[in-house]
Protein backbone atom coordinates (compact mmCIF):
# COMPACT_ATOMS: atom_id res chain seq x y z
CA UNK A 1 0.00 0.00 0.00
CA UNK A 2 2.59 2.64 -1.41
CA UNK A 3 0.27 4.62 -2.43
CA UNK A 4 -1.43 5.94 1.14
CA UNK A 5 1.53 6.57 4.15
CA UNK A 6 0.53 4.30 6.75
CA UNK A 7 2.69 5.75 9.50
CA UNK A 8 0.82 9.25 9.01
CA UNK A 9 -1.87 9.63 12.02
CA UNK A 10 -4.25 11.68 9.87
CA UNK A 11 -4.69 9.52 6.95
CA UNK A 12 -8.60 9.46 6.24
CA UNK A 13 -9.31 5.89 6.53
CA UNK A 14 -11.70 6.66 3.32
CA UNK A 15 -8.20 6.95 1.57
CA UNK A 16 -6.49 3.95 2.59
CA UNK A 17 -9.54 2.29 0.99
CA UNK A 18 -9.75 3.73 -1.59
CA UNK A 19 -6.01 3.17 -2.46
CA UNK A 20 -6.62 -0.54 -2.12
CA UNK A 21 -9.19 -0.41 -4.72
CA UNK A 22 -8.15 1.94 -6.93
CA UNK A 23 -7.67 0.65 -10.68
CA UNK A 24 -9.93 0.00 -13.15
CA UNK A 25 -10.18 -3.66 -12.35
CA UNK A 26 -9.60 -4.11 -8.90
CA UNK A 27 -13.19 -4.43 -7.79
CA UNK A 28 -14.06 -6.26 -10.70
CA UNK A 29 -11.49 -8.85 -9.92
CA UNK A 30 -12.36 -8.61 -5.94
CA UNK A 31 -16.14 -9.87 -7.17
CA UNK A 32 -15.18 -12.29 -9.43
CA UNK A 33 -12.69 -13.46 -6.24
CA UNK A 34 -14.90 -13.24 -4.08
CA UNK A 35 -16.97 -16.82 -5.77
CA UNK A 36 -14.16 -18.83 -5.06
CA UNK A 37 -10.43 -19.40 -6.35
CA UNK A 38 -9.82 -18.65 -10.00
CA UNK A 39 -6.81 -19.53 -12.41
CA UNK A 40 -5.33 -16.19 -14.43
CA UNK A 41 -7.29 -17.72 -17.61
CA UNK A 42 -10.20 -17.97 -16.31
CA UNK A 43 -10.17 -14.57 -15.06
CA UNK A 44 -9.00 -13.31 -18.63
CA UNK A 45 -11.90 -14.59 -20.14
CA UNK A 46 -14.20 -13.06 -17.67
CA UNK A 47 -12.64 -10.00 -17.98
CA UNK A 48 -11.43 -10.07 -22.15
CA UNK A 49 -11.25 -6.20 -22.55
CA UNK A 50 -8.26 -6.92 -19.92
CA UNK A 51 -4.63 -8.08 -21.37
CA UNK A 52 -2.84 -10.46 -19.62
CA UNK A 53 0.12 -7.69 -18.10
CA UNK A 54 -2.33 -5.51 -16.74
CA UNK A 55 -4.26 -8.92 -15.13
CA UNK A 56 -0.93 -9.49 -14.05
CA UNK A 57 0.00 -6.67 -12.86
CA UNK A 58 -3.08 -5.81 -10.57
CA UNK A 59 -3.20 -9.06 -9.10
CA UNK A 60 0.25 -8.16 -7.92
CA UNK A 61 -0.31 -5.13 -6.72
CA UNK A 62 -3.49 -7.06 -4.74
CA UNK A 63 -1.10 -9.80 -3.32
CA UNK A 64 1.43 -6.96 -2.38
CA UNK A 65 -1.67 -5.11 -0.92
CA UNK A 66 -2.16 -8.51 1.11
CA UNK A 67 -6.01 -8.69 -1.02
CA UNK A 68 -5.28 -11.89 -2.95
CA UNK A 69 -3.06 -14.98 -1.92
CA UNK A 70 -1.31 -16.93 -5.21
CA UNK A 71 -1.11 -20.01 -4.85
CA UNK A 72 1.21 -22.07 -7.48
CA UNK A 73 1.44 -25.31 -8.07
CA UNK A 74 4.65 -27.55 -8.97
CA UNK A 75 3.26 -28.93 -11.71
CA UNK A 76 3.74 -29.43 -16.05
CA UNK A 77 2.55 -27.20 -16.82
CA UNK A 78 2.92 -24.26 -13.96
CA UNK A 79 -0.67 -24.07 -12.28
CA UNK A 80 -1.25 -20.50 -10.44
CA UNK A 81 -4.49 -19.90 -8.57
CA UNK A 82 -5.40 -16.69 -7.15
CA UNK A 83 -8.14 -16.65 -3.93
CA UNK A 84 -9.46 -14.04 -1.54
CA UNK A 85 -6.98 -13.70 1.64
CA UNK A 86 -9.23 -12.97 4.53
CA UNK A 87 -8.99 -8.94 4.19
CA UNK A 88 -10.02 -9.38 0.90
CA UNK A 89 -12.60 -10.86 1.81
CA UNK A 90 -13.52 -8.34 3.99
CA UNK A 91 -12.68 -5.76 1.86
CA UNK A 92 -15.41 -7.09 -1.09
CA UNK A 93 -17.89 -7.39 1.40
CA UNK A 94 -17.36 -3.95 2.80
CA UNK A 95 -18.13 -2.81 -0.58
CA UNK A 96 -21.41 -5.14 -1.20
CA UNK A 97 -23.62 -1.14 0.03
CA UNK A 98 -21.88 0.44 -2.25
CA UNK A 99 -22.72 -1.57 -4.58
CA UNK A 100 -26.01 -1.51 -3.85
CA UNK A 101 -25.79 2.11 -4.12
CA UNK A 102 -24.62 2.05 -7.40
CA UNK A 103 -27.26 -0.08 -8.88
CA UNK A 104 -29.92 2.31 -6.82
CA UNK A 105 -28.04 5.40 -8.71
CA UNK A 106 -28.10 3.74 -12.08
CA UNK A 107 -31.64 2.63 -11.65
CA UNK A 108 -32.73 6.73 -10.77
CA UNK A 109 -30.45 8.01 -13.48
CA UNK A 110 -32.11 5.54 -15.90
CA UNK A 111 -35.63 6.17 -15.17
CA UNK A 112 -35.04 9.97 -15.17
CA UNK A 113 -33.57 9.76 -18.74
CA UNK A 114 -35.75 10.92 -21.96
CA UNK A 115 -37.13 8.40 -23.63
CA UNK A 116 -35.90 8.90 -27.52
Amino acid sequence: MTRVRVDDPDVCGVAVAVAAIDGKWKTLLLWLLEAGPHRPGELRRKVPRISEKVLTQTLREMESDGLVHREVYDVVPPKTVYSLTESGLELSQALAPLSDWGHRRLDRLTADRPAP
